[in-house]
């Protein structure tokens, strides 16, 4: 019986229209076995696709075929349709009884007899992932044209299969993202340039008072609230992230702190075209008051602790410059409460002037251009009596031509700090401190260098924290707060600077600080 080529050339556009409008995987599956008989006249048709771990063969649908098939597997090279996967061609059988790669026991499973089989490979970007069968032509064996059509309607299965894997793919992450957005503890929103909410979650609706549904902005749900830096600035910044912080003081006090990450779209029209920003931001209300009441308190107590030492050390002194004679216990006495006082001030000092500087997050800084060289030299000679109690030595590598921009009183108190920890965390015999200092793109840098024991990998980011020591508890062979760190730290981000670590056990510390170079002129 003569074929009809534009029946088969329709037969196999509908088809592909067919195929091209599914995106569920189980139903172009489903299709593809439907329509693998329909596109050259045959009884049935069968797929089998490729285990992407195994790479063996399973019948994924089989219509009409018992439920046992699906249990099925072949390697490749078993059977036809592993001969065909294995080989990457096609095959026209006839009489599957003349080949001896068919086993009857799909038959003998079904209960369908089967004569003749078209197979083909179903190829994507060079690699088969599966087998499309056409079973028992009607009339006629099958033929060259049935090859021809039955290969160009694998193509399209191939294609189809792919996109329904990645339409799944990306609806189970869409699901996954979707899952973890809604649930956040903190807020999120997109928006647009224009600061236009195009998605939030229920966080941010919560604590911007953003409706479902509603065509809303950002600056709609900040309208009650400080936010620093300003909002216009924050969707104009070329920054790709910007911190801020939205603030209300009634009818309760909220604070909210995060970033503003700039995103850019695909092109999607002219409303959703460009960039935007994706703010994640959290209620820091609790936080920001326990600070609060921590540096007021801390404060008190400084301010308090100072009258009485004060007058300890001051008549210390006075009794110690006494030329009458004492008993020698009493001399002792005397010289221990003089020390021990002097060290419990400067102590307090630190400690006051640690909260003091906590204050710079809202007050800032008046910076000035001066000499770094000058600015360590002044830390050194304030030092001078405590390094020759500790045996200890500050070797300085001096750049005279250095400047730095910010406030030099802060920075030499940076200073002083670091070649303290240097110094006295270190071993009798290696208490030796080296800082350099050198111009770089970031600024002026300044590294001190010790050689003491060096922080244990795991300890390194704590030891910023305040009143952090690594010690486990205290025994007081290391005497402070644990401020030096915290507090330069602080300095340098309060100038915009850097603060840099690398130390490695046994070896030593070197503690790195960048402040801003002068502008020009200056």
């Amino acid at each position: 019986m003569a074929r009809d080529s534009q029946a088969d050339l329709e037969h196999l556009l509908e088809a592909s229209l067919l195929l091209s409008s599914k995106l569920d995987l189980k139903d172009v599956l489903t299709t593809i076995v439907e329509l693998a008989a329909r596109v050259v006249d045959a009884e049935r048709g069968s797929l089998l696709l490729v285990d992407l771990k195994t790479e063996e063969l399973y019948f994924d649908v089989a219509l009409g075929l018992a439920p046992e098939l699906t249990k099925l597997r072949l390697k490749k090279g078993q059977g036809i349709a592993g001969a065909v996967a294995a080989e990457g061609k096609p095959r026209i059988i006839n009489d599957v009884r003349q080949t001896p790669q068919w086993s009857p026991s799909v038959d003998k499973s079904s209960g369908f007899v089967t004569r003749s089989i078209l197979a083909v490979p179903m190829t994507l970007r060079g690699r088969v992932i599966g087998v499309v069968e056409a079973i028992n032509r009607v009339g006629d064996p099958f033929d060259a044209n049935d090859l021809r059509i039955f290969e160009a309607f694998a193509s399209h299965a191939a294609v189809a299969i792919d996109n329904a894997r990645l339409f799944a793919s990306l609806q189970e992450e869409r699901a996954r993202l979707s899952t973890v957005f809604s649930e956040m503890t903190e807020g999120a929103a997109l928006t647009d340039t224009e600061g236009r909410v195009l998605i939030a979650n229920g966080a941010a609706r919560r604590f911007l008072g953003l409706h479902e549904g509603d065509s809303e902005t950002i600056a709609q749900g900040t309208s009650t609230m400080t936010v620093a830096p300003a909002l216009a600035e924050i969707l104009g910044s070329p920054e790709r992230l910007v911190h801020f912080e939205a603030s209300r003081e009634e009818p309760k006090l909220l604070i909210l702190a995060g970033t503003a990450s700039r995103v850019r779209f695909a092109d999607e029209g002219e409303e959703h075209a460009g960039s935007g920003r994706l703010f994640v931001f959290r209620d820091v209300t609790a936080a920001r008051q326990e600070d609060k009441l921590k540096r007021t308190f801390l404060s008190l107590i400084s301010h308090k602790l100072k009258t009485p030492l004060a007058s300890i050390t001051g008549y210390a002194g006075l009794m110690l410059a006494d030329r009458a004679e004492k008993p020698p216990l009493m001399t002792k006495a005397l010289n221990s409460i003089n020390a021990q006082g002097r060290k419990l001030a400067e102590l307090v000092d630190k400690l006051l002037n640690y909260t003091v500087l906590e204050d710079l997050e809202t007050t800032g800084i008046e910076p000035r251009a001066f000499s770094v060289a000058e600015s360590i030299d002044e830390a050194v000679r304030a030092l001078t009596p405590w390094l020759r109690e500790m045996k200890g030595d500050v070797r300085v590598e001096p750049d005279d031509g250095l400047r730095a921009w910010g406030d030099p009183g802060l920075a030499g108190a940076v200073f002083k700090n670091l070649i303290e920890n240097g110094i006295k965390f270190a071993e009798e015999g290696r208490r030796q401190v080296v800082v350099l200092m050198r111009s770089e793109a970031a600024g002026a840098a300044i590294s001190v260098s010790d050689r003491g024991p060096g922080i244990p990998p795991e300890e390194q980011d704590r030891i910023f924290d305040k009143f952090y020591q690594i010690e486990t508890s205290f025994t007081g062979q290391v005497e402070g707060w644990g401020l030096g760190l915290p507090f330069a730290r602080k300095v340098v981000l309060a100038h915009r600077g850097e603060l840099r670590l690398d130390s490695r056990l046994g070896e030593g510390t070197t503690v790195t600080v960048v402040f801003p170079l002068p502008p020009e002129g200056k």
